[in-house]
């Protein structure tokens, strides 16, 4: 992990070369992260004119073998309280730099203040989104982590099919999925586990209320597990009790159709908004064009929503080693709706094409 992190911050180091900026301050803590290895909380890194440096407010924490800081980097603990960021810009004017690039999309105000008041002869410009920008393709290391976190997930979901789901509510089965991944090693979840039924199902960003599952409603489950701060996403739809009614497998069969071509767009070189396109163009097709999200899927890595965005104006086009989600849905006030969603890597035709990391069966289940 600390010769990849030194990698990475090289490559940084050459962009901010290129843009003149003698010194730099990562203050996003995912970007931190995806520098430094894991890191002690409130953390920057300042990507320094004669050395680079991790700040922090307090001692280093202890971290499994597999998951700790890049022990290349000088820790430079504060004495006292105080704020990282301001630190690491008085150490960058004591290195010598004339320039300094921040996370301006990351900092308030305030603390943007703060840093110019300690500097004042530094000129300050923005880092942008440099960092975010490389974190898009992940090396192979980065995709074993979702990977893991992919299988950590499918165990937790296929676990409770098995269980009897009647008569629980959808918070009490939120609430166990996330207990279920923890119990197979993941750090946590990844995002807000959403557990919906009968006319929540399918909802998007559905929070679980204390609604009881009953007999013939659709369940739909979004979740996911982190693993050494990898986030991946699954998304499933199920019918309880009984055999499905006609409306419901018509709507289920147009949802995967969706997905299906959206999965099938995912080749390097293809544009972004064409894989949405390609999804949303079958749900227009059975008369589902409206209401329906504003993308059908996005990148996921230290976060589980980063670039690129599957979406009608999205710009750019995918790269090999890009995971990304296709969750098309469409929800039918007062009746439910259904909800399918996948973690893939973007892959060569040559390897394969993408490559699914979320397996739990997406067959129609009565449960």
């Amino acid at each position: 992990m600390s010769e990849m992190c030194a990698i990475r911050r090289t490559r940084l180091r050459e962009q901010c070369n290129a843009a003149g900026h003698a010194a730099a301050i990562v203050s996003r803590p995912a970007n931190v992260r995806y520098l430094a290895g894991a890191t002690p909380h409130g953390a920057v890194l300042l990507l320094g004119r004669t050395e680079d440096l991790l700040v922090c407010t307090g001692p280093r924490d202890v971290h499994p073998a597999e998951d700790r800081p890049d022990d290349t980097l000088r820790l430079h603990v504060l004495a006292g309280p105080g704020d990282p960021a301001v630190a690491a810009a008085d150490l960058a004017g004591a290195q010598g730099a004339d320039s300094l690039a921040v996370e301006e999309h990351h900092l308030t105000v305030a603390r943007h203040r703060a840093i110019r008041s300690v500097v004042p002869r530094l000129r300050l410009t923005d880092l942008a989104a440099s960092v975010e920008q490389l974190r898009v393709v992940k090396d192979e290391e980065e995709i074993s982590c979702l990977r893991i976190g992919a299988e950590i997930t499918d165990q937790a979901l296929g676990e409770l099919l098995e269980s009897i789901l009647v008569g629980r509510t959808e918070r009490h089965l939120a609430l166990e999925l996330e207990r279920r991944l923890v119990d197979h090693g993941a750090d946590g979840p990844a995002f807000t586990t959403s557990v919906a039924t009968g006319p929540n199902a399918g909802r998007r960003g559905h929070r679980p209320t204390d609604r009881r599952v009953e007999e013939g409603d659709f369940l739909s489950v979004c979740l996911g597990a982190a693993y050494r701060g990898y986030r991946c996403e699954i998304g499933r739809t199920f019918v309880i009790g009984t055999s499905p009614a006609d409306w419901q497998i018509e709507l289920y069969d147009l949802v995967f159709a969706a997905q299906r071509a959206g999965r099938e767009a995912l080749t390097p070189g293809a544009a972004c908004r064409d894989v949405d396109r390609a999804a949303r163009q079958v749900l227009g097709s059975g008369g589902h064009s409206e209401g329906l999200p504003p993308a059908t899927g996005h990148g996921v890595g230290l976060e589980i929503d980063e670039d690129p965005q599957l979406a009608p104006a999205a710009m750019g086009k995918l790269d090999a080693c890009v995971p990304v989600t296709v969750e098309p849905g469409v929800h039918l006030p007062g009746r439910g709706g259904v909800r399918i969603d996948d973690t893939l890597v973007v892959r060569p035709e040559a390897d394969g094409g993408p490559e699914l990391l979320t397996i739990t069966t997406k067959e129609l289940l009565a449960l």
